[in-house]
């Protein structure tokens, strides 16, 4: 399953290296980040984006703090990093990942004793490097219980980016399509263009043909037409964030997908770890949703298509409700309705 996998985040001798996702397909461009606003910069800029990749890379962030810090106490640095960790959670609300992986270094840190603030910058490298590996099983699980429910099916169709490049390696919706694309059995993937920032154009259909696997790339408007007459066996989307009752917050268009794979009675799959679901929240209603620049809506590849004027509404996520998702995939296994009760058992 390691063939022609990239990974978008790079951590070698105490240098942080990402994939600059704005740049593909046309140009590959890898970005030192030496500071924590070059760290916050490229979440925010989506240089690095997809929910478990940018929890990794906040981790990562907390290293650069601890790295730079002036510091001369332990408490000093503790207190940075609560700060500097807060700064890198307003990146970005809507994925949780951030502010999970975030949350569980500076609660590690709260809960042990450190003598110097050395030991405490060699806590942060290895617990963000724990991170980062974590997720890297964690997709490498998904793909294998997803494979299940894709194993029989020839066309599945998919919204955004959840591949390789959005996690530390192999992704969430295209895992179950690598791993089974490793055992010969070669899935055609329609992907979705994502308006506005056309992350099915630029980044799923560019990895999935890095990875050899059949892709054919479509406009958002075209996934119900595409429904009827393509022969879609299961549409699998990734996730931001997942509440209680099993709502999910995924990028803008996955709504209306989901409404259109039931009305065309096609599964839709939701693939997500475990880090991505925040049971704190009861549903999709309570879920912050990121609104984003007009500028993105308004130009494509720095054009303007649209008046100086005109008013311009941007969320970059939209909630699908419970109702429309078949099955949640996670390293765990695969979870069913009733979403509640099951999710709650998936946390036991």
């Amino acid at each position: 399953m390691d063939n022609n996998i990239i990974t978008p985040i790079k951590f070698n001798n105490g240098i942080i290296t990402i994939l600059d996702q704005t740049k593909l397909p046309n140009e590959i461009v890898y970005v030192d980040l030496v500071t924590v606003e070059d760290v916050y910069d490229s979440i925010k800029e989506l240089k690095i984006r997809g929910a478990p990749a940018i929890g990794i890379a906040g981790a990562y962030g907390l290293f650069v703090v601890s790295r730079n810090s002036k510091a001369l106490t332990v408490k000093e640095l503790l207190n940075e990093l609560k700060i500097k960790g807060d700064y890198l959670i307003s990146s970005r609300p809507t994925a949780v990942n951030l502010e999970w992986a975030i949350k569980r270094i500076v609660h590690k840190l709260n809960i042990n004793i450190f003598s110097t603030t050395n030991e405490v910058l060699e806590f942060v490298s290895s617990e963000a490097q724990l991170i980062q590996k974590e997720d890297e099983q964690t997709c490498y699980k998904i793909g294998e219980f997803g494979s299940k429910l894709l194993e029989n099916v020839k066309n599945v169709l998919t919204h955004c980016n959840a591949g390789s490049i959005a996690t530390a390696k192999y992704g969430t919706a295209l895992s179950p399509i690598y791993y089974l694309n490793d055992r010969g059995k070669n899935i055609h993937v329609y992907a979705d263009e994502t308006r506005p920032l056309l992350q099915g154009a630029r980044l799923t259909a560019w990895e999935l043909m890095k990875a050899g696997i059949e892709v054919t790339l479509i406009t958002d408007s075209m996934a119900g037409f595409v429904m009827a007459k393509k022969n879609i066996g299961a549409v699998i989307v990734g996730a931001d964030r997942i509440t209680a009752n099993g709502d999910v917050a995924n990028k803008i268009g996955t709504y209306s997908v989901a409404i259109l794979a039931k009305e065309h009675k096609i599964p839709f799959y939701v693939a997500a770890p475990l880090s991505t679901f925040d049971v704190s929240i009861d549903s999709g209603d309570d879920i912050p949703i990121e609104e984003r620049a007009k500028e993105e809506v308004t130009f494509i590849g720095g054009r303007q298509y649209a008046p100086d004027d005109v008013d311009v509404y941007n969320p970059a996520f939209d909630v699908t409700p419970n109702e429309y998702i078949t099955a949640i995939i996670t390293e765990k296994g695969i979870i069913t309705p009733s979403y509640r009760a099951n999710i709650k058992k998936h946390f036991e």
